[in-house]
């Protein structure tokens, strides 16, 4: 029997599996090749000091970060990627870094430095799932640990204020989103009719921004105007995810149900 494989990764809502990019790149990546991975989604019980979630936890090895997890589960025959071709591959490769260049600071300062959608909704969302005394300090700590994200991403030292880059920032994803809406086109998925690692990552950065109701959200209004990465969202969403009544169960390429443990929806707005 192989080895259980235990993703730790922050809840869902707005109907959502998780409201987090990065664990949203690994959940979709899990669909798309297969992987038995059991969902863990923190909540009081959480004993963690830092927001460095997802985690993959097998017998002998303890993974962070969407690159490095991929990475093994395709060591462990999980690849969502077998069927692209050498180009596509290296395409693959620089969608993502554009997306981490170009889109990541502007979704990184829509959930955590625009003030008002993270006082309204992001901090408030977080703490609730996180025990006491710690969800007074860990929201803070992520909203700094995203500004200084922001600036080192755009290649400014942290001392620079996040105002002299901010216009830039959001031109920068506007663009990029026009980008990945012109590369899909008419298609279901980025490379034809199967997912891959591509998917996951806009998938990922995508879902949370075109789903979760913000107060301010310029970068939300423009996703909402490319009709076709709405629908790309969407599709994955009904394809590989199901909400039913305060759990979420989803299903792998082959339709067969991955067991993901206790999942439980505290998404009061829907």
């Amino acid at each position: 029997m192989a080895a259980p494989l235990e993703l730790s990764c922050w809840g869902g809502g707005w109907g959502l599996p998780s409201v987090h990019s990065e664990s949203l790149v690994v959940m979709a990546y899990a669909k798309f090749s297969g992987a038995p991975l059991k969902v863990k989604v923190i909540d009081n019980t959480w004993r963690g000091s830092r927001g460095d979630v997802p985690i993959l936890t097998t017998e002998d090895n303890i993974i962070s970060q969407p690159a490095k997890i991929l990475n093994f589960l395709r060591k462990q025959k999980y690849n969502a990627d077998y069927e692209l071709s050498a180009k596509q591959g290296a395409d693959t490769l620089a969608y993502i870094a554009l997306i981490e260049e170009k889109l990541l600071p502007a979704v990184l300062h829509t959930f955590w430095v625009e003030s008002d959608n993270y006082f309204s909704v992001t901090r408030p969302w977080f703490a609730s799932r996180i025990p006491f005394p710690l969800s007074l300090i860990l929201p803070g700590r992520m909203s700094k640990g995203a500004l200084n994200r922001i600036l080192l991403t755009r290649g400014e030292p942290p001392l620079y204020h996040l105002r002299e880059v901010e216009a830039q920032i959001y031109r920068d994803a506007k663009e990029c989103l026009n980008l990945l809406s012109n590369r899909l086109g008419t298609s279901q998925f980025f490379f034809g009719d199967t997912p891959s690692t591509l998917d996951a990552y806009v998938f990922g950065f995508l879902a949370p921004l075109y789903k979760v109701r913000f107060p301010k959200g310029q970068l939300q209004g423009h996703l909402q105007r490319l009709s076709n990465l709405c629908r790309f969202c969407d599709d994955i969403l009904h394809s590989y995810f199901r909400l039913s009544l305060g759990a979420f169960s989803c299903m792998n390429r082959n339709q067969q149900q991955i067991d993901l443990g206790e999942v439980h929806s505290h998404d009061s707005t829907t």
